[in-house]
This record gives structure tokens, sequence and C-alpha cells, in this order.
């Protein structure tokens, strides 16, 4: 799953890619977590946008105010799940990071770490939306990283941004025919495990 990541400068890192910000300027958010604003790409019929929705999505279905937002679709059963099937479709959307952490667990403990592309480029997660709300799509990590966690955000070449958004067949079919950029990690602090700490040293190595 992904619970947490980081994005800066979200504006001037997708100028080539959208047609324009919606409400948005270039900022710095070391600690993204769920319920926040954060800026995803949306597509409509005059060029993509960059604007800021909720992570986490409450269903149309949900009648329980206390119901907690879903921040996770997994990609293998997301056709099936009613809360998913027809946005998958219809409303795609693409969430950019700078990489996002994990957390290994042990018997006792659970240690931070920080995941990103191994030449440091952009990642782009592939998404979901409701509304104001979105949702990321995850899958079953790589080889190389499954040591950390057994899941990990479906992410997507830049190239393959528009692939994505811009399909009108099932977004699983996409997604499961596109190749996954290769992911690094190292270790960090604990201090990113309060949703309120937001520096640039929670993605120090250790």
């Amino acid at each position: 799953m992904c619970g947490r990541y980081v994005i800066t400068n979200a504006v001037t890192k997708t100028k080539r890619m959208v047609k324009t910000a919606i409400k948005l300027e270039d900022s710095s958010n070391y600690n993204a977590h769920p319920y926040q604003d954060l800026p995803i790409i949306k597509k409509y019929t005059n060029g993509n946008t960059l604007e800021s929705l909720k992570w986490g999505i409450v269903p149309t279905w949900a009648k329980k105010k206390e119901f907690k937002p879903l921040i996770n679709a997994r990609i293998e059963t997301i056709n099936e799940k009613v809360s998913f099937k027809h946005l998958i479709k219809k409303n795609k959307c693409v969430v950019i990071a700078d990489g996002f952490y994990e957390w290994k667990r042990s018997t006792n403990n659970k240690t931070p770490f920080y995941l990103y592309e191994k030449d440091k480029k952009n990642l782009f997660i592939a998404a979901i939306y409701q509304n104001d709300q979105f949702c990321m799509i995850t899958e079953n990590a790589n080889e190389n990283i499954c040591e950390i966690h057994n899941r990990q955000p479906v992410i997507l070449y830049e190239k393959d941004v528009n692939k994505y958004l811009k399909s009108d067949c099932d977004g699983k079919d996409i997604l499961n025919n596109l190749k996954r950029p290769e992911l690094q990690f190292y270790e960090v602090s604990k201090q990113v495990n309060k949703p309120a700490n937001n520096y640039p040293t929670l993605i120090q190595s250790l």
C-alpha cells in the first residue's frame, strides 16, 4: 500500500504535461498523507490540468459519517469492487510524487524507508477520482522492494501518463500492459511516523 509520500514543486514539474494548474502554486510537502488536499493530474477534453483533490474516497453508497475514506485500490480487484469499478473506466487521474514512504515490519518494530525512482525522476502514480477525492492504485511489490512491503503504488513512466489518462477502455488493462520504473530505497528517520512532521530532513538517509 502507500500511505505517505513526498511532493515538491508540482506546478513546475508538470508544466510540460498540463495546460493549466488550477489554484495551485509550487510548494513542498515532505509528508503528504491521507485526507490532505494534494496535486493530481486530470484529463479534460481541451487538455490536462493540475488540480488539488483530497486523498481518500468515500464511496457514494457509504451512509455512515464515520466511514474511513479509501486511500488505496488494488489493481487485481479494481474491476470488481463497487466503490471502484466505474471510476477506473471514466475517472482516471495521476498523482505526481518525488518518492514515497513504506514501513518494514518486524516483531516489535516498524522501520520507515523512502522509495524513489532509480534515476531520481518524478513518480507518476496511477489513481482514480470521485468528485473532489482521489485514491491510488496499488499492486504487488517488485522483487527488489518486497523485503520492505508486499505492495506498492502502480507507477508509470512519464511517457505513459497520457496513455492511461486518455484511454477510453478499461484502465486496468492499460496498466497491466505498461512497464514500471525501477525503484530504490533507503532507511529514514522515524520522525516521518508523525504526519505533522513536514521538513526536508525526513528524506535524509540514515
